[in-house]
């Protein structure tokens, strides 16, 4: 399949994302702001990211 490195690369991103959400929740107290808002800005860039390989993707299947 030409997509699978793609495709492991997003299992992988989402994975990550998982694992800072899980240590996110347990931290929520002892996060800094900053450091707080820089996740934030982060995790909307990788959704943006994820999406635009999504469509990529749609239109090579096309």
């Amino acid at each position: 399949m030409d997509n699978e490195p793609v495709i492991l690369a997003i299992g992988r991103i989402e994975r990550a994302l998982s694992r800072i959400e899980s240590a996110k929740s347990t931290m929520q107290s002892e996060i800094d702001p900053a450091l707080k808002a820089r996740h934030e800005a982060l995790k909307s860039e990788m959704k943006q990211a994820i999406e635009t390989i999504d469509s990529l993707i749609g239109r090579q299947e096309n």
